[in-house]
């Protein structure tokens, strides 16, 4: 097991070679880079050339790519934000054409794992209907056909929404989508928001490839190191 910081600590602000070199100098060797064009400006190829330049001068291995999940990032608070899973078919192909974008950094450095959320979050809906099955299906086999010529997985994390149950998604990779490199992420914060931490991490024990560990106090996403909120750490780990 590898321990990696996600660039999610700086996400207010541009990302610069600082942020990195912040991240190496308490010995972790690998990243998440959350793309969100405030943070990262993936559809500027320079940008994206300065990120790499900057992971091979700090020696960081870049192990994840987090898909744009809406315009920018603003005063904490998430603005236009982006669904993949809309019944809307331009709504929809906006989503996965920003994906798309991102995943220009791993033609210029190697990335193991883009994490993708699918639909919008339940507090974010307007009604159920918002976040359609179906069109989320599309779009992850859109994605992973982006991703797999570039030697990436793609990884659906657990966020609060039906589509995005632990039980939903590992059905979605293993009975609905035939597409080997699709696994699932495990963020535990997430998960203990949604009240089922054990049950979630024995769900996806199969299907994982990627996890995000931070801490909450089961209310609200308060990104919180482990043991500064509710989650019970020591059954989680052993599970």
């Amino acid at each position: 097991m590898q321990f990696g910081v996600s660039t999610q600590l700086y996400h207010q602000q541009p990302l610069r070679r600082e942020h990195l070199a912040e991240i190496r100098s308490y010995g972790f060797g690998a990243v998440e880079i959350v793309a969100t064009r405030s943070h990262v400006d993936y559809h500027d190829a320079a940008v994206l050339d300065g990120v790499a330049a900057w992971l091979a001068g700090e020696h960081l291995r870049l192990h994840a790519v987090h898909a744009p999940v809406t315009e920018r990032f603003e005063g904490r608070r998430w603005v236009a934000p982006f669904n993949n899973a809309s019944p809307d078919a331009g709504i929809r192909e906006r989503a996965v054409q920003e994906a798309r974008a991102a995943l220009e950094i791993a033609r210029r450095v190697p990335v193991s794992v883009l994490v993708v959320h699918l639909g919008l979050p339940d507090s974010w809906l307007t009604a159920p209907t918002d976040n359609s099955r179906e069109a989320a299906r599309r779009s992850v086999e859109e994605i992973v056909a982006a991703a797999d010529p570039l030697g990436v997985r793609v990884a659906l994390e657990i966020i609060p929404n039906a589509l995005a149950t632990a039980e939903s998604l590992v059905s979605l990779v293993e009975d609905e989508l035939d597409l080997p490199d699709l696994g699932i992420c495990l963020d535990f914060g997430h998960a203990h928001i949604m009240g089922h931490v054990l049950e979630a991490i024995e769900t996806v024990s199969g299907t994982l490839i990627a996890a995000h560990v931070h801490d909450n106090h089961g209310r609200k996403d308060e990104h919180l190191p482990p043991f500064e909120g509710t989650i019970g750490w020591p059954g989680a780990v052993m599970a």
